[in-house]
């Protein structure tokens, strides 16, 4: 996969995965399971600029805030999530934490 990397340079040499670190705009997450609330939570940090965010793109700290918000919103991931359960998310967020200006699109 071709990636720009600042200024419209090509970088055929690096990967994905070796791009994550280098980019803030690119994240890397670390789940088998329950990715969806992982994602959220490392950009709602970022927009809020939570003092935990490094911790969460490091992939530390992430167990309680994920358990957290799947019992605050009551959506059940068991089975997988898709645009419902995004949907659920931007209503959660938008009620609790009055965020106008995060939508998710996909």
């Amino acid at each position: 996969m071709e990636m720009d990397f600042g200024r419209g340079i090509k970088n055929k040499s690096r990967s994905l995965a070796a791009l994550a670190p280098l980019k803030k705009s690119i994240v890397n997450v670390k789940s088998e399971n329950n990715f969806l609330p992982h994602a959220l939570i490392i950009a709602f940090a970022r927009i809020t600029k939570d003092r935990n965010y490094k911790s969460f793109r490091d992939g530390r700290k992430l167990g309680p805030a994920v358990r957290q918000l799947l019992e605050s919103t009551g959506i059940n991931l068991d089975l997988g999530g898709g645009i419902r359960e995004l949907t659920q998310f931007q209503e959660y967020y938008l009620i609790t934490e009055f965020l106008f200006f995060f939508r998710f699109r996909v």
